[in-house]
């Protein structure tokens, strides 16, 4: 038997619980609630529409996947960062077979703006944290970045590449670290 969920964050991880077994088609106010073992009125306690149940979910699967580690270092040397970017994704297309694709890029298709602004939050956190990573790294040689060519337009290349990576269901971050290095750490001479 269920235990009676009573917090947000228990519904969302059951809502999480859901998605793994039975796909992203299972979560919804009454599939939600049965599985928590709650009247579907409990869960409208928490969120006023199964579109919000969905958006909190989408953001709480990308919250998951990227959590940060334990280990600060890797937020100090961008080719740690880099392989922890790809090893979670990797985590996450096993975790959520489908998130990637199927679902969370076919918000920016559709007028699902609550869905599409966290997901694009989210977006923005990993892209925030890439700069900070570019920045402190004391690896990095310290002619790689110019007026033209910032920390900020490396991360968006950076972003762009994973996210043609998360598409492709490509987890191998060997071309980026590749690039990386010899933007970054060899000598332009």
């Amino acid at each position: 038997m269920n235990t009676v969920v009573t917090s947000k964050d228990e519904i969302l991880k059951i809502s999480r619980e859901l998605i793994r077994q039975q796909g992203w088609s299972a979560v919804n106010i009454r599939s939600v609630a049965s599985a928590c073992g709650v009247s579907v009125g409990s869960i409208y306690n928490y969120f006023d529409s199964k579109s919000d149940l969905v958006s909190a979910t989408v953001e709480s699967v990308w919250c998951e996947i990227f959590h940060r580690p334990d280990d600060g270092a890797i937020f100090h040397d961008t080719l740690a960062c880099i392989v922890w970017i790809y090893e979670r994704m990797a985590y996450g297309c096993k975790q959520y077979p489908g998130f990637f694709t199927l679902h969370s890029l076919g918000f920016m298709r559709e007028d699902k703006s609550d869905g599409k602004r966290r997901m694009q939050q989210t977006w923005q956190h990993i892209l925030q944290g890439l700069c900070t990573v570019l920045k402190r790294d004391p690896n990095v040689r310290p002619d790689a970045f110019t007026d033209a060519f910032t920390p900020e337009k490396f991360a968006d290349i950076l972003f762009s590449l994973m996210l043609s990576a998360l598409l492709r269901q490509d987890y191998d971050p060997s071309t980026v670290l590749e690039l990386t290095r010899r933007t970054l750490y060899e000598s332009s001479h």
